[in-house]
């Protein structure tokens, strides 16, 4: 194999070795970096590189066609974005209409997250840079292609309505990179990606970035690639440790109730809210909007302005509340988000994975909070299976359940959910909650029941 690798040799199985503890930190420069990215890099603070960025870079730089598994918040754009940017300065600037690299993602708001990240890096290359994805006016994106753009960051709807329109040919790409490569071939993608594969050549470096890989995907994905360097830094479909998980056991009707009270109670700060559908979004808001609680939602069907307009405000603490369908929510990047819950669990299980990875990013700790009801079993269960451990189950005392949930996972006999401490008289709502429009008359619990122990979870 052509190049070097500071993370050691590649071995017969097409695996990199893990690198020894007690090894000496790597640096960037010993990845083989050029001194222009080095710079960009040292101006932004990142002193250290991650685990898949020492595993990936050398690969990417050598030339091998790679399958890269990272938990979400690791470092991955680096990961491909830091050689993709080398290996375009040392060749020929990209012709009219044309595109000498191509980073393909699922969502607008993960294009222009992926184009900041690869304009902050080589700021000092003569490398061209540039972002297409639809919810926006095309003319400008075809106007800008006809100089050529030496890396285009794109989204296969929009790249597939340029490329028809003879706005970018695709004949000249050197690489592919998959960003979230799990749900970019997923069946939503999958006939776009057949397409856009058929028009690139045949001799190319395709890249395949993602937190999660399932079985299927891997197979699906070694059809498209050239003898793949497989690299996992973590165990596969694994969440961060410092991520505190638990499902919540509701009735379905009472989830929005329970919701309210959940964030008042624990006095929640900034929480990112997934639900299952577009309608299921926009009812959320709404009914938070009338308890004067700043809210907003980004789904499929709002315009890529206030989509943009949300995140923005959402990032600067302006909207507390930021409710998400799991696509559009891809390329939310924020440091020390404290809370996401599932209001809906996902109908893949795999999404669990992307959802919860929106906290405890960085090192930093998190919370995950899963609503569930008893017709979400099955989905609980996939889950549980995905991860090899049962979700701890907590009662939220005034909100347990008529409709049971269901025991699941192999451990079911010890995930019955916990029984509330005191009684609370009834399922009505809880005696110290009077919703968001009247103070509260204490803080304790009705009765004088304690608040929660020190050992249970309460947010920032």
């Amino acid at each position: 194999m052509p190049g070097g690798n500071a993370a050691g040799s590649v071995g017969e199985t097409g695996k990199l070795p893990a690198l020894p503890l007690s090894r000496i930190a790597m640096t960037f420069a010993s990845l083989g970096l050029a001194a222009p990215l080095l710079q960009a890099l040292d101006a932004l603070g990142y002193q250290t590189p991650t685990p898949i960025q020492t595993e990936a870079i050398p690969a990417v730089l050598a030339g091998r066609d790679l399958m890269a598994a990272a938990q979400t918040g690791t470092g991955k754009t680096a990961g491909f974005a830091l050689p993709v940017l080398q290996r375009l300065s040392e060749g020929e600037k990209a012709a009219s209409n044309t595109i000498r690299a191509l980073i393909l993602v699922p969502t607008r708001e993960l294009a222009e997250q992926v184009h900041a990240s690869c304009r902050q890096y080589g700021e000092h290359l003569a490398v061209s840079t540039y972002a297409a994805y639809g919810g926006v006016s095309i003319n400008p994106q075809m106007m800008r292609l006809r100089r050529g753009v030496d890396l285009l960051v794109a989204t296969p709807g929009r790249l597939l309505d340029l490329f028809r329109q003879n706005a970018v040919k695709l004949k000249q790409v050197e690489m592919l990179v998959l960003d979230e490569a799990d749900r970019m071939l997923d069946l939503g993608f999958a006939q776009e990606l057949a397409t856009v594969f058929a028009a690139l050549p045949k001799q190319r470096q395709t890249l395949l970035f993602s937190a999660t890989f399932s079985d299927e995907i891997r197979s699906l994905a070694k059809a498209r690639l050239r003898e793949p360097l497989s690299i996992e830094v973590a165990p596969r479909n694994s969440t961060v440790k410092a991520i505190r998980q638990w499902a919540v056991p509701v009735d379905k009707k009472r989830k929005s109730e329970l919701f309210l009270f959940m964030l008042k109670d624990r006095q929640w700060q900034q929480v990112l809210v997934f639900v299952k559908t577009k309608k299921g979004a926009d009812e959320l808001v709404a009914r938070l909007q009338a308890k004067k609680i700043a809210a907003d939602a980004i789904h499929g069907d709002r315009p890529q302005a206030a989509r943009q307009r949300a995140l923005d405000s959402f990032k600067a603490g302006e909207v507390k509340i930021l409710i998400a369908t799991d696509v559009a929510a891809r390329g939310i990047d924020i440091d020390e988000l404290p809370q996401v819950v599932n209001f809906d669990l996902p109908i893949v299980a795999e999404d669990y994975i992307h959802r919860i990875g929106r906290t405890g990013r960085a090192g930093a700790s998190g919370e995950a909070i899963s609503l569930v009801c008893a017709d979400e079993a099955p989905l609980l269960t996939a889950i549980e299976t995905l991860l090899k451990k049962p979700l701890e189950r907590e009662e939220e005392p005034g909100f347990e359940p008529d409709h049971r949930v269901p025991a699941t996972g192999p451990a079911a006999a010890a995930a019955k959910p916990k029984k509330p401490k005191a009684a609370r008289g009834g399922k009505g709502v809880p005696g110290n909650w009077v919703g968001f429009d009247t103070p509260a008359a204490g803080r304790g619990r009705r009765g004088g029941a304690p608040s929660r122990g020190a050992g249970k979870p309460r947010g920032r």
